[in-house]
Parts: structure tokens; sequence; C-alpha cells
């Protein structure tokens, strides 16, 4: 039996990552295939001149299809993809295609303010705190490609295409994953953690997933 697919897309900053491992911890048996390791191995493959935007890659495209049907065929819990994608052209060739050969696909754009943004990013790795004290622009500094793809991602995503749209800036990532496993027809086992384990949980996600680009 083929299982679900959740395409969790976004602006870079816009809770993603969070949101696909509050969800794995909480549906039993979900997976997260990350579409983003397809592109750093072709970006490893390829001399660094010849380097772009790898989603431009007929390969990445390709590659993403054939690994999420693999899984989806084979694996019977969940699937949880963390991927922005604002072409439309290439959002087609992915999520269509993978719709296309007959897999169920929850597709959900987690969308905010640019201010709302902005903040999640400066936060994401000095914490709250901190990047008060720094001040944004200090706080920014390790994310200027976010920065500058923000207004072309929220722009783009806006589009009906990418619905399901679901506005974050009031909820907590809990109350994201909730919104979106009942959009995918899931449901969630109980969250056994507290405010201090949650933000450990949260802090260690983040760290792990920083991309330096």
């Amino acid at each position: 039996m083929d299982g679900v697919l959740v395409w969790i897309n976004g602006p870079f900053g816009g809770g993603r990552t969070q949101t696909a491992y509050h969800l794995r911890r909480r549906l039993p048996g979900a997976v997260v295939c990350d579409p983003e390791e397809v592109g750093f191995g072709l970006h490893r493959m390829t001399p660094r001149r010849l380097r772009g935007d790898f989603q431009d890659h007929p390969a990445w495209r390709q590659g993403v299809v054939e690994v999420l049907d693999h899984v989806l065929t084979h694996h019977d819990g969940p699937v949880i993809a963390p991927m922005t994608v604002v072409d439309r052209g290439h959002f087609a060739e992915t999520v269509g295609r993978l719709r296309a050969l007959g897999h169920p696909v929850h597709h959900v754009a987690l969308l905010a303010t640019r201010e709302t943004v902005l903040r999640r990013l400066s936060e994401r790795v000095h914490g709250p705190t901190l990047a008060a004290l720094l001040g944004r622009d200090r706080a920014l500094r390790r994310e200027s490609f976010a920065v500058a793809a923000l207004d072309r991602c929220l722009d783009a995503l806006a589009h009906p295409d990418f619905a399901v749209h679901l506005h974050t800036d009031d909820l907590t990532t809990a109350q994201v994953a909730e919104h979106t496993a009942h959009g995918a027809g899931l449901r969630l086992s109980p969250d056994p953690d507290g405010p201090l384990r949650a933000w450990g949980r949260r802090t260690w996600t983040g760290l792990r997933h920083i991309r330096l680009r």
C-alpha cells in the first residue's frame, strides 16, 4: 500500500524543516525524505563554476520523482518532503508528476509576512535574545541567500497553483504541524514534550539543518 506524501513548501526560514521533523516525531512510521539532498549530490558532482540553482537541472527534478516514487511505493507510512519550490514548471515536474503516478500528495505552502520570516531567520542561529542584542542586520548576515530570495518566494507561493496555503504568523510549530496533518487526513499522536524540551528539539533541528551557501 502506498504511503501519503506531505510536501511542505514555503520560503527559506518559513518553518518547513521544523514542521517536517515535528510531524515525523508524532506520526507513527513517518519518514523525512529531503529533496534538497538530491541537489547537494548534483553539486558535489559538478565543478563549482558550473553550479547554479540545482532545481534548474532536469536531473534534480527527475531524481526527486524517482526517489519519492520508490519510497512511496515501498513504504507504508507517511513520507514528508520539506522543499521550497517556487517555479510552477518545476512544481509540475515534481509534485505534479508524483500525483500523475497515482500517489496521494498533500502539498502545503507555509506563508507568513516578510517581517515574520525575517525575524525567524535572525533568530534561527542566535536565538531571540542574542538576535535582539545584535540587531537584525548583524543577525541576518549568515542568511543572505534566504533574505535575497524572500520576496520572490512569497510572491510566487501566493499563486493558487501552490495551494494549500497556511499562514503561520501566529502559529507555533506544533500548531502548524497539526493543521498540516489534518489537511492530509493524518492523525498525530499526543505531544509529550513540555516547553523546555520542545525548545531543545527546535534548537537542535535548526542547528542540524543550517545551510551555509
